[in-house]
């Protein structure tokens, strides 16, 4: 082995053509997609145990990353090494699981290996190989054609745009099933309760939420009144209930400038004939994150905070990023 200089210019066209490889072959990858990775889908998406994933050498570290992917995002799934397999470990399948089998040139041979203990055991195979002729594809339930062109490797010998593809596949499989079982914001923070992820994850509303010296005001109180509130209590809104403090409506400094534009008089203007009726809000045992995520939705800084179907408090955005919640 010689090495080679190499100017600046050719790094940086080797490694833009490494791109162009890998992501043309995602995209020819996409127009394979049909009948068989819907029924994948549907295969995982129906099993009542768990998702095998196994592959060896470089599809076996993809495998380690599909099965990862799969557990955050709410498919129980693990890895299995082929070759330990058959010295005892293949005991982790059962007869509700279901194997993805990975091997780009489908003749592996410790994969192959574990093909009759999957058959024994009637579990599902879903291949994922690029040669659809090979055993592992003669064998599999459902067969995924991971085949590419050629690989990035200027040799077209070591394993870049097939396990790019394969990656790419596995995430597919992964968000299909997550959007399938409508999986939330609110699960996947339960999946990722340390690090940045799920930093906050176990603040609920209430230990968060305002309880005193809120802006909340009559629905039959003057609008410049409640104006006056919404200056004093400097958090951009108000709420207003009715007589039983059931939360009625909003106004918030959006809405008075918009009110403003509209009434020449406000003399005899009342909150109940300008107010926002039924407002966002949650539920005082709801995870602080559900607030935050409905906040991000609608572009709003407050929530009027429910117990017993009464108003209890009021969230604000920046109790809820002081916390961690984000």
């Amino acid at each position: 082995m010689q090495a080679v200089i190499m100017e600046k210019d050719e790094i940086i066209k080797s490694a833009s053509e490494v791109f162009d490889i890998e992501a043309n072959s995602i995209l020819k990858l996409k127009d394979r997609l049909g009948a068989d990775f819907i029924k994948a889908v549907d295969i995982l998406y129906s099993s009542k145990g768990k998702v095998i994933v196994t592959g060896m050498g470089k599809s076996g570290l993809i495998g380690r990353k599909i099965a990862s992917t799969l557990c955050s995002t709410g498919t129980p799934a693990v890895f299995l090494h082929p070759a330990e397999s058959t010295h005892g470990d293949s005991g982790i399948i059962t007869r509700n699981d279901v194997v993805i089998g990975i091997s780009n040139s489908g003749e592996t041979g410790e994969l192959l290996n574990l093909l009759p203990l999957i058959k024994r055991f009637n579990v599902p195979l879903i291949g994922i190989t690029g040669k659809m002729e090979s055993t592992l594809a003669k064998r599999s339930d459902v067969v995924l054609d991971i085949a590419v062109e050629k690989e990035a490797c200027p040799l077209n010998k070591a394993p870049t745009a097939s396990t790019t593809v394969t990656l790419a596949l596995g995430d597919a499989l992964a968000v299909c099933l997550l959007k399938k079982r409508g999986f939330s914001y609110e699960d996947f923070l339960v999946f990722h309760p340390s690090g940045a992820l799920g930093k906050g994850i176990l603040y609920k509303v209430s230990d968060l939420m305002l309880k005193e010296n809120l802006p909340v005001v009559d629905e039959n109180i003057q609008f410049l009144d409640a104006v006056k509130l919404i200056s004093e209590k400097k958090l951009g809104c108000a709420f207003i209930v009715n007589n039983d403090n059931s939360l009625k409506g909003v106004i918030t400094d959006g809405d008075i400038r918009r009110i403003l534009l509209k009434y020449t008089n406000f003399e005899n203007l009342k909150v109940q004939d300008v107010m926002v009726l039924n407002p966002k809000h949650v539920n005082a045992d709801d995870l602080a994150a559900k607030a935050l995520s409905i906040m991000e939705k609608y572009s709003i800084t407050s929530l009027g905070v429910v117990e017993n179907n009464k108003l209890a408090g009021i969230i604000h955005i920046h109790d809820l990023l002081k916390a961690g919640v984000a």
